[in-house]
């Protein structure tokens, strides 16, 4: 067992990574969905979320 308490390990960054990544699948799916091209609009909500995450995460490290 490790002695390190939970809330004081590091974490690597991305902790709104994966949020923006749900976001925009879920945005991508109703776009995907209105579209007529489900498959296109996950992959674009889905790189559109890692974008988003990343900028998140940059921001809340600069400040």
């Amino acid at each position: 067992m490790s002695d390190q308490n939970p809330k004081e390990t590091k974490q690597s960054g991305g902790q709104y990574m994966g949020l923006g990544i749900a976001i925009g699948i879920s945005l991508g799916l109703i776009f995907g969905l209105l579209m007529d091209n489900l498959a296109m609009g996950v992959a674009v909500g889905a790189g559109l979320g890692v974008v988003l995450g990343a900028m998140f995460n940059a921001q809340r490290r600069g400040s």
